[in-house]
């Protein structure tokens, strides 16, 4: 197994801890259900845990596929730069959960009030999760690529290098 491997079994994790976080989280505001509330930090912790390992394989799997055809130099920046962005974000919102958890266990009157900032900062998580995520998928499935995408290269409209 080698790091493009290894980054690819991780690198769902957070995405998807984030993502059903989120969905829990809603549906223990829903039913007003402390329990339910409490899993979805839960599993925000568990991907900002996870977040770590799946941003640390990132340049092993940059070294394994860099060389391959249709790969730029340009996705693999993007994806890095985005990737980054939602690592900090999703620690950010792990530790956010673990002050909203020791809130709720402390019966704080604003333990209401860091349930609904939590809240709010998943959803920015979300957008750097589906941004990092896609930009991941972006450099080997070009079938998901933009029509502005070719063989790895961004084509603005008007640019000269078309004309060569």
């Amino acid at each position: 197994m080698n790091q493009a491997h290894l980054h690819l079994l991780l690198n769902h994790l957070p995405i998807l801890g984030t993502l059903f976080g989120i969905l829990v989280l809603l549906t223990g505001f829903l039913l007003k259900h402390e329990t339910v509330k409490r899993t979805g930090l839960g599993l925000f912790v568990f991907a900002a845990v996870s977040a770590i390992p799946a941003f640390l394989t990132g340049e092993g799997a940059e070294e394994v596929v860099e060389g391959l055809p249709g790969v730029g130099e340009n996705l693999i920046e993007r994806h890095e730069d985005l990737a980054n962005y939602f690592l900090w974000t999703v620690i950010g919102l792990g530790m956010l959960s673990l002050a909203t958890f020791y809130a709720t266990f402390r019966a704080w009157k604003a333990a209401s009030l860091f349930y609904v900032i939590t809240l709010i900062v998943s959803f920015g998580a979300m957008v750097f999760a589906y941004q990092a995520g896609t930009s991941g998928g972006e450099i080997r499935h070009t079938e998901i690529r933009s029509d502005t995408m070719v063989q790895g290269t961004i084509h603005q409209e008007g640019s000269d290098e078309d004309d060569d």
